[in-house]
């Protein structure tokens, strides 16, 4: 998703051994320890059967997933192009640069909508994060974070308050009011505390609780008033990049992708993951549900999209070209779920049709990387924002 890599080295004493050392968190029955990297490696190797090794069990894993594979496979007995060739193609399609927000000054990384259709609020790698109103280009709020590198953002459902975070390693949520001359820092409350870098936040169906993702391998979910966490969702083997909430009023689930090319569904219950899906070639920088919740999108690093039915249990398109060599950092649907809007690492946005999996449009404008792509609530317009400091809205 970025250039860099940034590690969180906490060190102290091993829970186990109780030696100083660098520590990694480990969890076990929810319960979260530090272990020096050696107590891991035995703790790993205490449970194993006589005869059996690591990687006796690795290849016993392989072998059931390629099972498991097999049986998929018998059930796919068509392609989503296939099935879509009677349905009308698309028809001219045009879409321009309506506005373009300035005022960041420097990466921007993360943006979202508010309910209301109006207001945006984005995040830069200068630490800034500004509410802006889409349809006169104003500023209306603008905070200053403790830390570079702002990777996520997020309004609230009421459009009272926003959450944001990043290098710091927290959520931070503040609240919005209409005051001249607020200080807005002053008002901040740490919500989510994780052991890496924050690289994803979204409120569930209330401001109440917060989903997070983070660069320490796991999503979380919090209480917002008092900080408390709600539930941890273990699993992924490395960076959690991305998160998308299920659109149902009543979802109980959630999508992430990562570093580790999986994108897992996960129930916000039980805390377990009830899908996965591992066909990317890369780290996968944003995943998206289908407007039915049937469904989600992924855009990876290895330069492709891809739709993955949930009820079908696999991945049923790949949107991608041979001209096309860079990597797809963001990824929305249209609100019929007919198009796909992704921004590219070449500074484009390129728009494919779902159903037939061809590229309908491509988009100009950036003058750097596509790192975020957003449409709005009521489906007339998105917004993109990019390396070059700017946002542009698209209609």
């Amino acid at each position: 998703m970025c250039d860099q890599t940034f590690l969180a080295i906490v060190f102290g004493p091993c829970d186990k051994c109780s030696k100083e050392k660098p520590l990694r968190p480990v969890y076990i029955k929810s319960e979260q320890l530090s272990y020096c990297s050696l107590c891991v490696e035995m703790m790993a190797t205490e449970g194993l059967r006589e005869n059996e090794t690591l990687a006796s069990l690795k290849s016993e894993a392989e072998s059931l997933k390629g099972k498991l594979e097999e049986e998929r496979a018998k059930l796919h007995d068509v392609e989503l192009h296939q099935v879509a060739e009677r349905v009308e193609a698309l028809g001219q399609f045009v879409m321009k640069t309506r506005r373009t927000l300035k005022g960041h000054g420097n990466k921007v990384l993360c943006m979202d909508w508010c309910k209301d259709k109006r207001r945006i609020v984005s995040s830069s790698q200068d630490g800034k994060v500004i509410v802006w109103d889409s349809f006169t280009t104003n500023k209306e709020h603008a905070v200053t974070m403790p830390c570079t590198w702002v990777m996520a953002c997020a309004y609230a459902p009421s459009g009272c308050a926003i959450a944001c975070g990043g290098l710091d390693n927290k959520c931070s949520v503040y609240p919005l009011t209409f005051e001249k001359n607020e200080n807005m820092a002053a008002k901040k409350k740490s919500v989510a505390m994780h052991t890496n870098y924050l690289s994803a936040c979204s409120f569930t169906n209330s401001d109440m609780q917060i989903l997070t993702a983070s660069g320490d391998g796991t999503c979380a979910l919090w209480d917002v008033e008092s900080g408390q966490l709600l539930q941890s969702f273990h699993g992924h083997g490395a960076d959690v990049l991305c998160l998308d909430l299920a659109p149902s009023e009543t979802g109980n689930t959630f999508v992430s992708g990562g570093c580790d090319k999986k994108a897992m569904v996960w129930d916000m219950r039980s805390g377990q993951c009830i899908q996965s899906f591992e066909t990317h070639d890369s780290d996968i920088n944003s995943v998206r549900y289908y407007p039915s919740g049937d469904a989600f999108a992924s855009g990876s690093d290895d330069a492709t999209c891809r739709l993955y039915d949930l009820r079908a249990d696999r991945e049923v398109a790949i949107y991608s070209k041979e001209s096309i060599i860079f990597g797809a950092s963001s990824v929305d649907f249209s609100l019929s779920g007919r198009l796909l809007f992704a921004g590219y690492n070449d500074y484009t946005i390129n728009v494919w049709d779902v159903l037939k999996g061809s590229r309908v449009s491509i988009l100009f404008g950036h003058e750097n990387r596509v790192s975020t792509l957003r449409v709005s609530p009521d489906g007339t317009a998105f917004c993109s924002g990019s390396w070059d400091h700017t946002l542009r809205i698209w209609a």
